[in-house]
């Protein structure tokens, strides 16, 4: 609040409602927002008391999009209730991010009720709201200048953190690669902060996003047993009970400070070397920085790595480079020339028999997307990737194509008489991705190394699990290009190094999941969340040993790898 304006940001409402909290996309659109995912039923509103600076008429501004535009369309439609009553513009209807003149409104005294009133049970989605009674003022949509104004607002110094603390290693990223980071490095008695920017922990494992954990175990059962999950059907509301089971694996680790639904947004660095990453509530905004010696990077999207100038690819390597073609499906394993392709993000989805006859809404504006294609639920094959599309800065557009797909998908079904029972009983809105950034280590492991069972002096992981990559079907004339299939090879057991496990050129950073250091078809195999846990575990320990010796990743490769590889199992 300043003067005679007043900037109330979503996330700030004090009763979500039916809303949901969506980070996803805070580093594309610049900030976290409310979501209305409603499966075609309005939800209930969202609600917060403010206190304003003054009475008298106000402009309201609200930053919101229309996220399916075109057609006249806007199915994420919403109105602002100002103490029950409403603004005269419906919002969700301009396309792009920006700031939506709402019209003048009169407070009449302090203390003021305001909601978002969902219209559709379409994916609205709400931002912020600006009060001002400069009627000659427009909020800035520029993201770095509207950020600045935010934290002005706000009465942030600048964006700089208020707090700061330091722990033997930081942890960024709560799936199963973070969780088994934290825990081994725990087990040799460091403190771990395990930084994680939603309320729940295991990331594609979650209930969130319903992936089962996939792959084995090795040499690191007796911790990633304590958060993995049974072998339910992707998607299943069985993951709820392995989530329980994942956070009470944390209970009583007095050594592990957990920060639940704290966003990454910045790494200092000094001479090749991270000296912080700082870190925001995804509620409330407070920032806090955190120091440590040794950093480890289990984002999925290397974040950190990104941010503190890591080597990093994305993308298709050619045929050539690690001989990758793989006979007949060569183009598909690997191009003749290198692209950016990657496999794709994924919503899982499902539908029930209410027991009686239930109504869906027309969602004409879906069926570009899902045109004559019927579905009543959706497993791993529902996914989407383009050259076109970046699976970081595209990311809300990738997810908002899948939700088209399915909404759509599912209005066609329900046209045939055996579905007339039939509704939407959960779509995920948090994407499941497989692949974007791989940071590069000392080595870049390949599908070569898979299928020859390459053996190393600094084996750390171990998988089984068939080479798996993912393409989307339109690449062979489907007309659906949400649905994909894989490729697979067989491979002997195969073998993980520690070496593509640090980065080559951030001199005290690790990484651990689908942000290791590999080729895009190396990734086919060890993406899966046992793997991934596997080298979670591995660089868990390795923190231990940078502490004990006062040394880098890379120096506990050259002296210390024997040491390591006996806390692991493997000797």
């Amino acid at each position: 609040m300043r003067g005679n304006s007043l900037l109330v940001e979503a996330e700030s409402f004090q009763d979500y409602g039916g809303w949901q909290l969506d980070q996803q996309f805070v580093d594309t659109v610049g900030s976290p927002y409310l979501l209305a995912h409603g499966l075609g039923r309005p939800v209930e509103n969202a609600s917060t008391e403010v206190e304003f600076p003054s009475r008298g008429t106000y402009i309201l501004w609200v930053r919101t999009t229309n996220w399916k535009p075109g057609g006249g369309h806007a199915p994420g439609r919403f109105r602002v209730l100002i103490n029950s009553r409403p603004a005269e513009t419906t919002f969700g209807t301009l396309a792009g991010w920006q700031w939506h003149h709402g019209g003048a409104v009169e407070i009449s005294g302090p203390s003021v009720r305001i909601e978002l009133e969902d219209l559709s049970g379409f994916d609205g989605r709400c931002d912020a709201l600006f009060f001002t009674k400069d009627t000659d003022f427009t909020p800035t949509a520029e993201l770095n200048k509207m950020k600045l104004w935010r934290d002005s607002l706000a009465g942030r110094n600048g964006g700089k953190p208020e707090d700061e603390q330091t722990f033997d290693v930081v942890v960024v990223g709560g799936g199963i690669a973070g969780c088994g980071a934290a825990l081994a490095a725990e087990k040799q008695g460091l403190s771990v902060a395990l930084v994680h920017d939603r309320p729940v922990l295991g990331g594609n494992a979650s209930h969130e996003v319903r992936v089962h954990t996939e792959g084995i175990t090795g040499k690191s059962d007796e911790i990633l047993s304590s958060i993995n999950t049974e072998h339910w059907p992707n998607g299943s509301a069985d993951s709820i009970a392995d989530n329980s089971k994942r956070h009470a694996a944390f209970e009583g680790k007095d050594n592990i400070s957990l920060f639940l639904e704290w966003r990454a947004y910045a790494v200092r660095t000094n001479g090749g070397k991270i000296e912080s990453v700082d870190a925001a509530h995804t509620g409330s905004g407070k920032r806090q920085r955190f120091y440590a010696p040794v950093f480890i990077d289990c984002t999925g999207d290397g974040w950190i790595g990104y941010w503190a100038g890591a080597d990093y690819r994305y993308g298709r390597e050619s045929r050539d480079e690690f001989d990758e073609g793989w006979q007949k499906h060569g183009e598909l394993w690997s191009p003749e020339t290198a692209d950016n392709r990657v496999m794709g993000a994924s919503l899982l989805w499902y539908s029930r028999d209410a027991d009686k006859p239930s109504q869906f809404p027309q969602v004409s504006w879906a069926m570009e997307t899902a045109r004559d294609h019927a579905a009543l639920e959706g497993g791993w094959e529902w996914e989407y990737s383009s050259n076109d599309m970046h699976q970081v800065d595209d990311a809300e557009a990738i997810r908002d194509h899948m939700l088209c797909a399915i909404y759509g998908s599912f209005a066609n079904a329900k046209k045939l008489p055996e579905n007339a029972n039939m509704e939407l009983a959960w779509v995920g809105y948090i994407l499941g991705k497989r692949e974007s950034r791989r940071l590069m280590g000392d080595y870049i492991y390949t599908m070569s190394d898979m299928i020859e069972g390459r053996e190393f002096t600094d084996t750390v992981a171990e998988e089984t699990r068939s080479v798996d990559v993912h393409y989307q079907n339109h690449l062979t004339g489907s007309k659906y290009d949400f649905l994909s299939t894989a490729l697979y090879k067989k491979p002997p057991k195969y073998y993980l190094p520690f070496r593509s496990l640090y980065s080559r050129n951030i001199k005290n950073l690790m990484m651990a999941g689908r942000c290791f250091s590999c080729s895009h078809i190396g990734l086919g195999g060890p993406r899966v969340m046992h793997t991934t846990g596997q080298m979670g575990v591995a660089v868990g320990y390795a923190a231990s040993l940078c502490k004990k010796y006062h040394t880098t990743p890379r120096g506990v490769y050259l002296d210390h790898i024997g040491e390591l590889r006996e806390l692991i199992g493997y000797e």
